[in-house]
């Protein structure tokens, strides 16, 4: 999953993990990265795009962060269902980019990120893991009632773009399109070719502005916050009778909603 806010007539991803740090990155890009190039250089993504409710003793929290973004539109991104959205996002109509990923890789994801960050509880091993997953146990609630009322949103907010992960990664040039689009935005090909190419997995895991390791609460020894990046590592951690299970109780808890989610492209 993966959401962004900007409040005064701004943005709001949610959460994938890595997702979330990749619209991030693509946003401020498309906004400021030709104007202020420097803060590319200078500034993590996470000091650019605030992590609205955070709160790590490292940095400010993300709320103060946000108050004091010198920077218009303001991009802040938060991992909220959607019932915790702050009422005044609605009220001023602000801009959303939601993120969604599909749900074995998001699991697969999510377990590594625990491993690695200090700020979340120890996962367990990957069978205890993936059963409170599936129970709805993780912060910020199931995977499935955050993608499904996102998804209810959008059909009654216009100004909610709905991506999937999967799509970022078949074809990031088409989704950029897609952003500026959404946002109104009349970026040169050129420069959305040059986004583009800035954006891959690999150059953004070498960015020490993008990956985090400059974050003290992730421990790069356990894991790089920038894993894989793939469309379908899940295979690689399931089971027969884990994915088994696993589609039995995506199939019950997803049947009342219509968004649907590619395992593999």
């Amino acid at each position: 999953l993966s959401c962004y806010h900007c409040l005064s007539k701004g943005f709001l991803l949610s959460h994938v993990l890595l997702g979330t740090t990749w619209v991030s990155y693509i946003l401020d890009l498309l906004y400021f990265g030709k104007n202020a190039p420097e803060r590319q250089t200078s500034q993590p993504i996470y000091m650019r795009v605030p992590f609205l409710e955070s709160c790590f003793q490292v940095i400010p929290s993300g709320t103060e962060l946000a108050d004091n973004l010198p920077t218009y539109p303001r991009l802040i991104k938060t991992h909220l269902p959607i019932q915790l959205v702050p009422k005044s996002f609605w009220e001023q109509n602000s801009r959303i980019v939601y993120v969604a990923r599909n749900a074995k890789d998001n699991a697969v994801s999510y377990f590594h990120f625990d491993r690695m960050n200090m700020g979340e509880p120890e996962p367990g091993d990957w069978n205890t893991f993936l059963q409170k997953f599936l129970d709805g146990k993780n912060v910020f609630g199931p995977w499935f009632d955050h993608v499904s009322g996102w998804w209810e949103k959008k059909q009654t907010y216009s100004n909610l773009l709905y991506l999937f992960y999967e799509d970022l990664v078949e074809d990031t040039g088409r989704e950029v399109e897609r952003l500026c689009s959404f946002l109104g935005l009349s970026t040169s090909a050129e420069e959305r070719e040059k986004i583009t190419k800035g954006v891959q997995f690999d150059a953004m895991k070498q960015n020490k502005m993008t990956n985090y390791s400059t974050l003290p609460v992730m421990d790069f020894k356990i894991s790089p916050f920038m894993r894989k990046g793939k469309v379908g590592d899940w295979k690689n951690h399931f089971t027969v009778a884990q994915n088994e299970q696993f589609d039995e109780i995506y199939k019950q808890k997803m049947k009342n909603t219509k968004v649907k989610f590619r395992t593999v492209i």
